[in-house]
């Protein structure tokens, strides 16, 4: 199947404007990733599911609803059809550039010391009258840059007119600092990230970062990691009550099998017996 100005897979479609605005599909599975955002990530739902995990919480969004995912964020993304719809959304990055250019002439000083968490739009009339209008331009060909350019203008305006907090997210153009090594990795172990993704967002080469962690754990990170997220796992199924196939996602695994031999390895029993005699009691 081609598609056109995107990329197309057996069950991925993305239609691209620009290579920061994109229609975005999955047609008839779920999918998951764990994912550090470059760019803010402004998205309207037009169809399905998506469940965001993150250290502060989870977050379900479905059709109808608009969300700012901030940069530099981990996150476990889990996306899935509903309704016998495909999962579709509208995605604009917001990128670095392009908010310096925005906030240029703009006199605005951010406060740094938040901790930028998703924020919701629900269904704003403004916000999504500007990202459903994008819809017709995934269909053609050549799109001038500056209507492109555009849309993103009209978009973080938007966001300005209707979020009084949101210049703190958008204008803070700080990279990671150096930060304490034990709190990060004990709120974000469950995020399945290279080890120069952890080292970066600590503010730390890969080289000092696993120095650092080794004095600070006295083991290696992939170690640690493990025991921590098979824990938290084990965690989830005693006080939770949760299925294995959400807990091995949602937890930092990539697939069922896996999770569930290094769960029994380490315990000595499998997921489904624990939750058998969790049953029993």
């Amino acid at each position: 199947m081609e598609t056109v100005n995107g990329y197309t897979s057996m069950d991925y479609t993305a239609k691209y404007i620009t290579p920061d605005i994109k229609l975005s599909c999955y047609e008839d599975k779920f999918f998951k990733s764990d994912i550090m955002f470059e760019h803010h990530m402004l998205i309207w739902f037009i169809s399905g599911e998506t469940k965001i995990v993150q250290a502060e919480g989870t977050y379900v969004f479905k059709a109808g609803d608009s969300f700012l995912i901030p940069r530099n964020q981990l996150a476990t993304i889990i996306n899935y059809p509903k309704d016998g719809l495909p999962h579709k959304t509208v995605v604009m990055h917001l990128s670095t550039t392009r908010l310096r250019d925005f906030y240029a002439n703009i006199n605005v000083k951010p406060k740094t010391s938040l901790s930028p968490k998703i924020r919701r739009f629900n269904n704003h009339p403004l916000l999504e009258s500007c990202l459903a209008s994008l819809i017709p331009y995934f269909e053609m060909k050549d799109i001038p840059e500056n209507i492109a350019s555009l849309k993103i203008t009209e978009a973080i305006s938007i966001l300005r007119a209707i979020d009084n907090d949101i210049d703190n997210v958008l204008a803070n153009f700080e990279e990671p600092g150096k930060i304490d090594l034990v709190s990060y990795m004990e709120k974000n172990f469950m995020f399945n990230m290279s080890m120069e993704k952890f080292g970066y967002l600590t503010g730390r080469s890969i080289t000092t970062f696993k120095r650092d962690f080794k004095k600070a754990f006295t083991t290696t990170p992939q170690r640690w990691l493990t025991q921590k997220r098979l824990e938290l796992a084990h965690y989830q199924f005693v006080e939770k009550n949760k299925k294995p196939i959400d807990v091995c996602y949602e937890v930092g695994f990539e697939n069922l099998s896996h999770f569930s031999y290094a769960f029994k390895k380490h315990f000595g029993y499998a997921p489904t017996t624990l939750l058998e005699q969790q049953a029993r009691q």
